[in-house]
């Protein structure tokens, strides 16, 4: 682990994530604009494995709510299998 993100981290986290559960067939990364996730390698990486980028507003935290809200809802939803 490490005291700050760096794209390295965020790209190695996402890799480990796809050998361990597959590649999925659509996926969504959603996240800040932070500059790990904004960085050149970890956008090709994105594009590479076909994953679809979700960024929020610069400077507008409560869309950062809105989208975890939703998600939250959704794998509650998902796990209780009412969808």
């Amino acid at each position: 682990m490490s005291d700050t993100m760096q794209a390295r981290m965020v790209s190695d986290a996402l890799l480990m994530v796809l050998w361990r559960r597959g590649e999925p067939s659509s996926l969504m990364h959603h996240s800040d604009q932070g500059s790990q996730y904004t960085s050149d390698d970890f956008q090709q990486l994105l594009k590479a494995q076909g994953i679809t980028c979700s960024m929020s507003r610069r400077g507008e935290c409560w869309d950062n709510a809105a989208i975890q809200s939703f998600f939250s809802s959704m794998k509650t939803e998902r796990l209780s299998r009412k969808v």
